[in-house]
C-alpha cells in the first residue's frame, strides 16, 4: 500500500530530486558533444541554437509562473519533467536544424521550469524549519546526483562513444520519466492562500514587491560566482596556472563532493542566523576565494594550492546557498508563489545566458582582472541583500532556530 504519510512524502520527493539529477549530471557536462554525436550538426550551429533555445527558455518564465499559480507547483514539476523526457528521447531523431531547434528549445524550457516548480511543491509540502530542511536535502542530492551522472556518462563513452551518446540519451529520458512516475505518487495537497483584499494580483504585484527585486537582482551578481566555476575556472587554471586538464576536472569533483556530503549540516548551522545576514556571509567567502584565486599566477600555485581554495569556495557555496534559497521561497506571497518563484529564476537563467561571454571577456582581459570582478559582483550582491534586510517580511528574514532533523 503507498504511504501516504508526511515522511512518505518526503522521501518520494528526495528520491525525485536525486533521479532527475542523475539526469541533469549526465546530459549538463557533455551537452554540446552530446547534440553533437546526436543530431550530425556543426558545434558553431549547435551553440547557436543552444543559445536560441536558452533566450525562447528566458521567455516561457512569466507563463511557467502563472501556470504554477493556477495548477501547482506538482503538476507543472510532473510535466516539465516528462517534456524532458520526450525531448531526450527526441534527440537521436533531430537531424534537420529546424528538428534540433524545436527539441533544445523543449528541453530548455523544461529544465528552466522545474526549479520554480519544485520549489512552490515544497512550499505546498512544508512550512519553517521543515520547507527549509527539504531545501537543504534538494541541494545535497542534486550535487550527488549530478556527480554520479557525470561518472555514468563518463564510463558510456569510454565503453563505445558512439552506442555511449545513444545510451546517455536513453538513460536520461528514462531518468526524467522515472523522476515524474515518483514526484506524482507524492501525496500532497495544494496550499491556496486567499489574496489579500489591497494586492493587484499577477506580476503586477511582483513587480512592485521591491524588496523581493532587490533579493533578486542580488543573486543575479552573485549568480557568477557560482557559473565560473564550470566556464571559467577550468580555463584559468589551465592556461594561467599550467595546471594539467585532469586538475580542472578534480576541482570539480571534490566541489560537488563537498556540497553533497556538507549540504545539509551547514545548512543546519546557518539556520541559526538570519537569512540574508547568512547568505551575504556566504559572498564574502566567495570574495576571499577569487582574491586567492587572483594571485595564483603570480605566486605560482601548485596543486595544494588550487585545491585549498577550492575548498574555500565550497565554503563560500555552502554558506550562501542554504539561506538565500530559503530567503527567496519564503519572502515569496503564498498566493501567487509561482510567479514570485519564476521571476527569483530568471535570475539565475539570465546570469547563465550571459556568463559565456562576460566571463570570456574577462579571461581574454587578463589573469586577475577575472577574479577582482567576480569578487566585486558578489559582494555587491551581498551589500543588497544586507541593506534590503529591513524591508522583508519578518518571517522571511528571520532565523529558524528549530533543529533540521536527519532524512526520514
Amino acid at each position: 500500500m503507498r504511504s501516504t504519510s508526511p515522511d512518505g512524502a518526503r522521501r518520494r520527493f528526495i528520491g525525485a530530486s536525486f533521479v532527475d539529477a542523475l539526469g541533469q549530471g549526465v546530459y549538463v557536462p557533455l551537452t554540446m558533444l552530446f547534440v553533437h554525436a546526436l543530431t550530425g550538426q556543426s558545434l558553431t550551429a549547435i551553440g547557436t541554437g543552444l543559445t536560441l533555445a536558452g533566450l525562447g527558455a528566458l521567455a516561457s518564465m512569466p507563463a511557467v509562473g502563472s501556470l504554477i499559480d493556477r495548477f501547482g507547483g506538482k503538476r507543472v514539476y510532473i510535466g516539465a519533467l516528462a517534456v524532458r523526457a520526450v525531448g531526450f528521447a527526441l534527440y537521436p531523431l533531430a537531424h534537420s536544424y529546424a528538428a534540433f531547434l524545436a527539441v533544445a528549445l523543449l528541453v530548455a524550457v523544461a529544465m528552466w521550469a522545474a526549479p520554480p516548480s519544485q520549489q512552490s511543491l515544497i512550499g505546498d509540502m512544508a512550512d519553517g524549519a521543515e520547507r527549509d530542511r527539504l531545501l537543504s536535502w534538494d541541494r545535497s542530492l542534486r550535487n550527488g546526483g549530478m556527480g554520479f551522472g557525470s561518472l555514468a556518462a563518463a564510463g558510456m563513452l569510454a565503453v563505445d562513444a558512439t552506442a555511449g551518446f545513444l545510451a546517455a540519451a536513453a538513460l536520461l529520458a528514462a531518468a526524467c520519466a522515472a523522476a515524474a512516475l515518483i514526484v506524482a505518487s507524492i501525496p500532497v495537497a495544494r496550499r491556496t492562500a486567499p489574496k489579500p483584499e489591497d494586492a493587484p494580483g499577477g506580476y503586477r504585484e511582483v513587480l512592485a514587491d521591491r524588496p523581493y527585486l532587490a533579493i533578486t537582482a542580488a543573486n543575479f551578481l552573485i549568480g557568477f560566482g557560482y557559473t565560473a566555476q564550470a566556464i571559467a575556472l577550468p580555463v584559468f587554471l589551465t592556461r594561467d596556472v599550467g595546471l594539467p586538464d585532469a586538475l580542472a576536472g578534480a576541482v570539480f569533483a571534490a566541489n560537488t563532493a563537498l556540497v553533497a556530503v556538507f549540504g545539509v549540516p551547514v545548512a543546519r548551522a546557518m539556520a541559526r542566523a538570519r537569512r540574508a545576514r547568512g547568505a551575504a556571509l556566504g559572498t564574502a567567502v566567495f570574495a576571499f576565494s577569487f582574491a586567492a584565486f587572483a594571485f595564483l599566477p603570480a605566486l605560482g600555485g601548485g596543486a595544494a594550492a588550487v585545491l585549498a581554495i577550492a575548498v574555500v569556495y565550497t565554503a563560500g557555496e555552502l554558506i550562501h546557498s542554504a539561506p538565500a534559497q530559503s530567503l527567496s521561497v519564503h519572502a515569496a506571497r503564498d498566493h501567487i508563489r509561482g510567479r514570485y518563484l519564476s521571476v527569483y529564476q530568471l535570475s539565475w537563467s539570465l546570469c547563465r545566458t550571459v556568463a559565456p561571454m562576460v566571463l570570456g571577456l574577462l579571461l581574454d582581459a587578463g589573469t586577475w582582472q577575472l577574479w577582482a570582478v567576480l569578487a566585486a559582483a558578489v559582494l555587491a550582491g551581498g551589500l543588497i541583500l544586507l541593506c534590503t534586510e529591513r524591508f522583508l517580511p519578518a518571517h522571511a528574514a528571520a532565523a529558524r532556530p528549530e533543529p533540521v532533523l536527519a532524512a526520514a
